[in-house]
């Protein structure tokens, strides 16, 4: 299992529907504030009972059926921004006690409970990230640091609560971690090589793999 812990907890499990927030002169639907809770929740393919998404072109769905986030983040922001930061300021519907981004593969299976989940890709901080923390710089900041968290696609259904642990039950071989991706994405975004490593991974999440093929049409084309 590589030197990777292999169990973590659920440390939080989070819950919110979508509401308007203000943005600018305007206000948008978003389902990033999220509350947790400490009753057991059904996961569907498609999400979490009691969980929606304001914006379903760009969030939910299958490949990104669930959001988490990492526990061991928490102290990175906290120390940069000198305030505390509450579990589910990520938008996350689960708080991993332990990994991060460098920890888990694209295409894993974890299993939780009754639930068997996949790693699909990282998370795509947007614009709301910061409305819902009132610090606008914090999508940007979050993508440079590969600090996103990242999606679960859900392969079995079942229940789920806090407090319940994670197992890593298979390791993708491709060995692509969320943060290498992440790399790609947001840094190296000229590495013909690497964008071909990462799409070699057929269970990367639609959008990742079109984003990804289109920049290498492009580049190959430049």
């Amino acid at each position: 299992m590589n030197n990777t812990q292999t169990i973590a907890t659920l440390a939080s499990l989070l819950i919110g529907k979508p509401k308007m927030i203000q943005h600018g002169s305007k206000e948008v639907l978003s389902g990033i504030f999220k509350e947790p809770t400490k009753e057991s929740h059904f996961v569907s393919r498609m999400g979490i009972q009691g969980d929606g998404q304001g914006d379903l072109v760009h969030h939910g769905g299958e490949d990104k059926a669930v959001c988490a986030y990492f526990q061991t983040r928490y102290p990175y922001w906290e120390a940069l921004f000198n305030r505390s930061f509450a579990h589910g300021s990520f938008g996350e519907n689960f708080t991993l006690s332990h990994w991060t981004e460098d920890d888990l593969f694209i295409g894993d299976i974890v299993t939780i409970g009754e639930v068997t989940l996949q790693i699909s890709q990282p998370r795509q901080p947007c614009f709301k990230l910061g409305l819902r923390n009132e610090m606008p710089a914090l999508p940007m900041l979050s993508q440079q640091t590969g600090y996103t968290g990242f999606y679960f696609r859900v392969l079995k259904e079942g229940y789920v609560h806090a407090g319940q642990q994670f197992n890593i039950v298979d390791r993708h071989p491709a060995k692509v971690s969320l943060a290498y991706a992440n790399q790609m994405m947001y840094v190296e975004k000229d590495n013909v090589e690497a964008i071909r490593k990462v799409l070699e991974v057929k269970e990367l999440a639609a959008s990742w793999q079109n984003q990804f093929t289109s920049r290498l049409e492009k580049l190959l084309n430049n």
